[in-house]
């Protein structure tokens, strides 16, 4: 039976965004389309979840069209899963943009391209068809380019101009594994490609689609070397698009290795995850000590995200099922961290005049520094960032706190002393840039030589962080259901058949 609610998870932002351009003439009644839509497309996939964890892995034949020839969308646990975290943080954002006075956001065409980013994620994460989760792919693409090409930021334009460009590296990898996929069996139905694989047997085109589709995923996501473009295209995005940008489309890469090793190149997954392993350790480093010295609080964030996904990449590297749960309740963790704190960074450049989040002054580009912003700001502001910092550096009684003692419980568990050394002593230097931020912003009195800074700030919503953090706080106190729900996912995920048995029986 067809699962509409899994439908609407797609189709409901969709259709919201077409509606969106009739009533461009009217902003407001625009954005309070997009949240009621946002809040709406939550709902469907919290019930998708629900129905997945009950009833098993739920389906959709796209058109009538039965598997697989036709298109269909899937949810097991983990797509599922990743649905709701994906949702979560965009009604977070969309609710942000709501009283945000940014320029861009009063543009008829930002809400809308919103929306089709969050059907875009929404569609790469619940497709069960390789070809479609291109199409989902490239849309959620183009949409966070055009989004990052209007922002007020001066060099939004040329950084959307630089990542299309090496976008479209990642897109040629894509098309290339999935052409030699379609070559090799004939369908693009994860199902259908899986239950071919399980076989054991290996054509010369399946390994190497196996590489491009990693090279693929690994820059989506930017995991180093292939994070070059992520702090200019990051930094410059507006904050409700920075927010989602740095938290939850950048875990669409995630999703795809978890499904590639656990579905498709099981025999290939030792491999890989030796790869991924070497590159989460790296990508730790690389991303703590680039926030360390960087010069931007925006920027700060974008390059604290390469050292999170580091974590999450040694966690799927270690290769044992402890280990993939943590690596997923990390990921579904930093989501809310990460869009809560670029959010709370958005409210501090709110109150410079011009908006920057800079931390040195540069007046021959009209840029200014925040240096002792945040004492001139409701005390709130502050305390969110302190809570959000320690949830980042993984303080009790955070959510962050969970996601670091899980990863190590299961380094430990693993036997992995020397990855589990290097990615703890890397992950203290978390704790050193968020609390110097900390202090910089919130702790030290504004320079008499400082610009004015806006007592009254223009669209600040704090409701959106707040939200959050509270979040983030629930699921620190309360962490036992996200746990269990990820064991189960990995237990899901370790027998294959569940998914392509699920498939056929109703696809079919």
């Amino acid at each position: 039976m067809n699962n509409l609610f899994l439908l609407g998870t797609v189709f409901i932002p969709l259709f919201a965004a077409i509606i969106g351009l009739f009533v461009s003439r009217n902003n407001r009644a625009q954005r309070y389309l997009s949240f009621v839509a946002s809040l709406l497309t939550w709902g469907a996939s919290l019930v998708v979840l629900i129905q997945a964890l009950s009833d098993g892995p739920q389906v959709y034949n796209m058109g009538g069209w039965a598997a697989p020839f036709g298109i269909i969308l899937v949810a097991d646990n983990l797509s599922a899963l990743f649905g709701v975290m994906a949702s979560t943080v965009l009604m977070g954002g969309i609710l942000y943009a709501v009283h945000c006075r940014d320029k861009c956001v009063t543009y008829p065409a930002f809400m809308p391209l919103f929306l089709c980013m969050e059907t875009g994620l929404n569609g790469a994460l619940y497709t069960g068809d390789l070809f479609s989760f291109f199409v989902f792919l490239e849309l959620m693409v183009l949409a966070s380019v055009s989004l990052v090409a209007i922002s007020d930021d001066r060099l939004g334009l040329e950084a959307a101009i630089k990542y299309l460009f090496i976008s479209g590296m990642g897109t040629l990898f894509l098309l290339l594994g999935i052409a030699a996929m379609y070559a090799t069996f004939g369908t693009l139905n994860l199902a259908d490609m899986g239950a071919q694989l399980a076989t054991g047997e290996r054509p010369f085109l399946a390994r190497s689609a196996a590489i491009m589709l990693t090279a693929a995923f690994l820059l989506k996501s930017a995991v180093f070397p292939f994070h070059y473009w992520q702090p200019d295209f990051h930094t410059t995005a507006p904050t409700p698009v920075h927010a989602v940008l740095s938290s939850v489309v950048v875990k669409v890469g995630i999703y795809g290795i978890i499904r590639m090793i656990t579905l498709l190149f099981t025999e290939e997954a030792a491999l890989l995850q030796q790869i991924l392993l070497v590159l989460g350790v790296v990508g730790i480093f690389f991303g703590s000590l680039g926030a360390l010295r960087t010069y931007n609080g925006k920027r700060l964030l974008a390059y604290s995200t390469i050292g999170q996904i580091g974590f999450i990449l040694v966690g799927i590297g270690w290769g044992t099922p402890f280990a993939l749960a943590a690596a997923i309740i990390y990921a579904f963790n930093h989501a809310f961290i990460k869009s809560a704190m670029l959010m709370v960074m958005g409210l501090v450049s709110s109150r410079t005049n011009p908006k920057s989040a800079d931390f040195e002054t540069n007046a021959g580009i009209k840029r200014y520094s925040i240096q002792g912003v945040g004492s001139k700001m409701p005390a709130l502001i502050g305390i969110l960032w302190f809570l959000g910092g320690m949830a980042l550096a993984g303080v009790p009684p955070m959510n962050g706190f969970i996601s670091k003692l899980v990863i190590v419980q299961s380094g430990v568990a693993a036997g992995q002393w020397i990855a589990l050394g290097l990615a703890v002593g890397a992950g203290v230097l978390t704790l050193t840039y968020v609390f110097r931020t900390w202090q910089f912003v919130f702790q030290t009195k504004l320079p008499e030589d400082a610009l004015a800074v806006k007592v009254k700030p223009e669209g600040d919503s704090v409701l959106a962080p707040t939200l959050l953090i509270g979040v983030s706080i629930l699921l620190g106190l309360y962490a036992r259901p996200l746990i269990a729900l990820a064991e189960m996912t990995v237990t899901q995920l370790g027998d294959p058949s569940i998914y392509i048995e699920a498939v056929r029986l109703f696809g079919g």
